[in-house]
């Protein structure tokens, strides 16, 4: 019985397991070295714990106070550009990590979001963040950062449209699906 639960606690938490055998083979050969990465473990963790409360807050208001209605309206399947656009506008104006992003598309998705819409709201959120931007312009000049955004913001809109038509319509209702457990 033991032995089963033992094997069954290893498959479920088996990063968990290897970073601690491998932390224990560090420790083994650097001690030093070891301590230095349980310390970043703990900052990382530290870290995280700040982030992730205000998500689940976001996305629980984000929950109750928009309809589903009005997510189709404004981001399902017939938004065309506009949607495209307060997706842009959403993630462009958002705070946080790119972690931070994914259950809010998650949500997004379980609302009625087009996929598309989702995926360009995942991506702008990773790179285009106005404060990003505003970085950019600071270190590398105005007209080098429009280039390389002008650039990336096309990529995203035909790497989204492209990515709409290679998922087959079963995978993105299965994606949908997963989005509706949540």
């Amino acid at each position: 019985m033991g032995g089963v639960l033992m094997k069954k606690f290893m498959k479920k938490n088996r990063f968990f397991v290897i970073a601690a055998l491998g932390l224990i083979v560090l420790a083994i050969v650097d001690f030093s070295l070891s301590i230095k990465a349980l310390e970043h473990s703990y900052s990382s963790l530290k870290s995280m714990l700040l982030v992730i409360p205000p998500i689940f807050v976001l996305i629980g208001l984000f929950d109750v106070w928009v309809e589903r209605e009005t997510m189709i309206k404004l981001m399902g399947e017939n938004s065309g550009a506009k949607g495209m656009l307060i997706a842009f506008f959403v993630a462009a104006f958002s705070a946080g990590p790119t972690i931070a992003a994914f259950p809010i598309a998650a949500m997004m998705l379980k609302k009625g979001a087009k996929y598309t819409n989702v995926l360009f709201f995942v991506m702008v959120w990773s790179t285009l963040k106005l404060p990003i931007v505003i970085f950019q312009v600071s270190t590398i000049g105005l007209k080098l950062t429009l280039i390389i955004n002008i650039t990336m913001l096309t990529v995203f809109v035909l790497g989204a449209i492209v990515a709409n038509k290679v998922f087959t319509e079963t995978e993105t209702k299965a994606l949908e699906e997963k989005a509706q457990a949540i």
